[in-house]
C-alpha cells in the first residue's frame, strides 16, 4: 500500500471512529442530562400553573404528557449509561491513536515500508468494532454531528476528506426535518389564509 492510500485509509477509519465516538458521547449526554431538564421544566410549569391559569390549559398538559413519554423512553437507556461512557472513552482513545498514526505515516518518506503501520491501523479498527455499541438513542446522530464537526479537532481528517457544510456537517435527516416543517407551515397557512387575513385586517 502506498503512503497516499494508507493516509486515506487512516482518515476514513478516523472519520468512522471519531463520529462513532461522538454518537456514544451524545447518547450518554442525552440519557444523563435530559431527564433532569424534563424534571426541571415540569416542576417549573407546575409551580407557575398555580399562579397563571393559562398554564393549566389542555395544550400545556398535552406537552407535559409528551415530555413524560420522552422521559420514559430515555429511562430505558439509563441502566446502560455507564457502558456508553466507557465505550465513548475507549473510542476517543482509539481516535487519538489514529490521529497519531496518521501523523507518523505523513512524516515518513514516500518509499518507506508501510506494512507495520497498516497492521496498526487494522488493530485499531478491530478495537473500535470490539468496544462500540450498535444501539444508540434517538437523535444521537444529530447531536453527534454537532459534537464532531463543531467541538472536535478534526483538521487532520479535513486534509483528506474535504468536508462541506451542506453535505457533511448537517445530517440528511436534519435537512428532511426542515423541509417537512416548511411544508407543514405552508400547508397550515394555505388552509387558514382567510383567518390570517381577517386577523391582520387584510380582507
Amino acid at each position: 500500500m502506498s503512503q497516499a492510500s494508507l493516509l486515506k485509509s487512516i482518515a476514513e477509519t478516523g472519520y468512522n471512529v471519531g463520529f462513532g465516538g461522538r454518537k456514544h458521547w451524545a447518547t450518554y449526554d442525552i440519557v444523563d442530562k435530559i431527564p433532569g431538564w424534563i424534571g426541571f421544566v415540569g416542576t417549573a410549569l407546575g409551580i407557575f400553573s398555580l399562579v397563571y391559569e393559562s398554564l393549566s390549559a389542555k395544550n400545556i398538559s398535552a406537552a407535559m404528557a409528551v415530555l413524560g413519554v420522552i422521559g420514559i423512553y430515555i429511562s430505558v437507556y439509563d441502566s446502560k449509561k455507564s457502558d456508553y461512557e466507557k465505550s465513548a472513552v475507549e473510542i476517543t482513545m482509539i481516535f487519538n491513536g489514529l490521529r497519531d498514526l496518521y501523523r507518523e505515516v505523513e512524516a515518513l518518506a514516500a518509499n518507506a515500508d508501510f506494512s507495520i503501520y497498516q497492521a496498526r491501523l487494522t488493530t485499531l479498527e478491530s478495537r473500535y468494532y470490539g468496544v462500540s455499541i450498535s444501539k444508540q438513542i434517538l437523535f444521537s446522530d444529530w447531536y453527534a454531528h454537532y459534537k464532531f464537526f463543531w467541538q472536535y479537532q478534526i483538521d487532520w481528517l479535513a486534509n483528506q476528506k474535504s468536508f462541506s457544510f451542506w453535505r457533511d456537517k448537517v445530517p440528511l435527516t436534519g435537512w428532511l426535518a426542515v423541509i417537512a416543517m416548511a411544508l407543514l407551515i405552508i400547508t397550515y397557512f394555505s388552509l387558514h389564509i382567510e383567518s390570517i387575513r381577517s386577523c391582520f385586517g387584510m380582507t
